[in-house]
């Protein structure tokens, strides 16, 4: 009855999370689009430029700290109103700091970025706030507040970075995007979420769950270090529009990340978290995780590679034909993803926060040495050592997963092998069609039918266990709305 339970909260947190992925993310990606047909390459590059260091303060805020109040089985209101001002103190003194450090830093870039930076900087309170409401959210499995948050903020905001854009504001229409949205995301939280914060603070809640805490923003900070370094480094040596290539190749695998592998992860990690104690639930948890994510983004991946071209050309046009080569690398890049997000949440569950940065120093080892052999050949060969850095990570992120709960690497391939195998079949039909048919715009869309068809074909005629599993979680959401 228990196991019932939890698979009917599963199920229910995955629909509402996915229902909000799907959303905002649909949204902000015909944003983008007009986005990237009205501004200018090199507008998006100052942007991503300063984008760097904001995204490195956000871990500091928001990863870690929030996830030990998920970890932690019976937290309660004192420890999240510790956690609450811990992240607001932590996030003024990072504000302060890049305010005074915004001149040095458009010194670097030798562009003027001084109040780009300060103003999109005020994301970082913001972020605090919201990663405390994430936390009590995931902590209750109540992933319809998400929803309603994020989706109203990303509405709003994208109406706010359309006009603007249009009225000629340049990289400012971006800023205002991230800065409403962010704000807006708050504010309706606030009123809708049930998360009272006490004016306290308790020295044995901080002791107990910093340590974990601090952990796994360390992980976070390494992790999210690197690939801010990554646009740093492309960003210095070449220019702000190649780093915009870069970027917005690396967006739309990134935007099928951000709806399916981060929306699984989310509903998952409190699953896992409730049955750390009992290490066959937690591998079984694992793998479904993984056979999910992958019969989802496996085809999707492959398939955005194989038509990347002509989808760029229809929706960007041809001032962002050099992005096409990046947006392919990316999708192997991130096809690796949902392997190393199920491996990460076993290691988190199970409080082990200290193999999470020893995990991380040794793959962010080898991905700095990658690097600098390749920062100085071209920005092309930037992204192929970042796809050599990620089939290493995974391969490394199994072993853990294999000795402290028993998931062999062996296991891995299994639960993966049949959706890398119908996507790889998608993959060589769906290129094929792009060779023959000259109309891009024809291509594209024969290109899309018939990959969904051959992929959804192959798993209907050999009844492929994970896609009836998806079926029957969709049952069971429905159950628990009876």
């Amino acid at each position: 009855m228990k196991t019932d339970k939890m698979e009917s909260k599963i199920a229910t947190g995955l629909f509402w999370t996915f229902s909000e992925r799907i959303f905002a993310q649909g949204v902000s990606f015909v944003v983008s689009i007009i986005l990237a047909r009205v501004m200018m390459p090199s507008d998006y590059g100052a942007v991503s430029m300063i984008m760097v260091f904001i995204s490195l303060a956000n871990v500091l805020v928001a990863n870690g700290l929030g996830e030990s109040l998920i970890q932690k089985k019976d937290s309660n209101e004192e420890d999240f109103s510790t956690i609450f001002f811990c992240s607001i103190f932590l996030s003024i003194i990072l504000y302060v700091i890049l305010f005074v450090a915004a001149p040095i830093i458009s010194n670097f870039y030798q562009m003027d970025l001084t109040w780009l930076l300060r103003v999109l900087a005020l994301k970082i309170p913001l972020a605090a706030i919201n990663s405390i409401q994430s936390a009590y959210i995931s902590k209750h499995m109540i992933f319809k507040k998400m929803f309603w948050g994020t989706s109203i903020g990303t509405f709003i905001s994208g109406i706010v970075g359309v006009t603007l854009a249009i009225s000629g504001a340049g990289s400012w229409a971006l800023v205002a995007q991230y800065l409403t949205n962010s704000a807006i995301d708050v504010i309706v939280l606030w009123v809708i979420l049930p998360l009272k914060i006490k004016p306290c603070f308790s020295y044995a809640s901080a002791k107990e769950l910093f340590p974990y805490g601090m952990k796994i923003m360390f992980s976070s900070l390494i992790n999210t270090g690197f690939t801010e370094v990554r646009s740093l480094v492309i960003g210095k040596v070449y220019t702000s529009a190649d780093l915009a290539y870069y970027q917005k190749g690396n967006q739309f695998p990134a935007l099928v990340i951000n709806n399916v592998d981060t929306a699984i992860g989310k509903v998952f990690f409190p699953a896992m978290s409730s049955v750390n104690d009992e290490k066959n639930r937690l591998k079984e948890m694992a793998r479904t995780s993984i056979r999910m994510t992958s019969f989802i983004i496996f085809p999707i991946m492959f398939g955005l590679a194989a038509v990347g071209e002509n989808l760029i050309l229809v929706l960007l046009t041809e001032k962002w034909r050099d992005s096409v080569i990046f947006l392919q690398l990316a999708c192997i890049f991130y096809a690796t993803q949902p392997i190393q997000t199920a491996d990460w949440q076993i290691l988190k569950a199970l409080g082990r926060a200290d193999l999470c940065v020893k995990l991380e120093v040794l793959k962010k080892t080898i991905a700095i040495a990658l690097l600098a052999v390749s920062a100085f050949i071209s920005v092309e060969a930037v992204a192929v050592c970042t796809v050599i850095t990620a089939v290493i990570s995974t391969i490394i992120n199994m072993i853990p997963a294999s000795r402290l709960v028993g998931y062999s690497i062996r296991d891995h391939i299994r639960d993966i092998c049949h959706p890398l195998v119908y996507s790889i079949v998608m993959l060589v039909v769906v290129l094929l069609i792009g060779k023959l048919i000259e109309n891009i715009y024809i291509s594209l869309i024969v290109q899309i039918l018939t990959g969904v068809l051959i992929y959804i074909g192959l798993s209907f005629i050999l009844k492929d266990s994970t896609f009836l599993q998806l079926f029957n979680f969709v049952k069971s959401y429905l159950r628990g709305r009876k």
